[in-house]
């Protein structure tokens, strides 16, 4: 289950479990939309991959048990700013090639 991190890994701004501008890799690497787009060109600093929005887990128990009460977000920051001249230069040779062929 995705941990729902609580934060952008680059600008720390909060991304509460119901955040439509999450963005996550297939790492769960969190940032926020705008990250992603001006900063990341859509390209992962850790793995090279790209992002997708990340889903939003129920508030409320509609089913099964299966909603943040039950399985909350993680509280755990990640803060990791990007090096933007070294990101730059990394995404240089693949921003251009879509994530599933990366």
């Amino acid at each position: 289950m995705l941990e729902l991190r609580p934060t952008c890994e680059h600008c720390n701004i909060a991304l509460p479990p119901n955040a439509t501008e999450a963005r996550i890799c297939s790492y769960e690497c969190t940032f926020c939309s705008t990250c992603v787009e001006t900063i990341l060109e859509n390209v992962c600093p850790n793995c090279g991959g790209g992002f997708v929005p990340r889903p939003i887990r129920p508030a409320k128990n509609l089913k099964g048990d299966n909603f943040l009460g039950q399985d909350p977000a993680s509280i755990k920051v990640k803060h990791r700013p990007v090096d933007v001249e070294a990101h730059a230069l990394f995404a240089a040779g693949i921003k251009h090639i879509p994530p599933e062929k990366r």
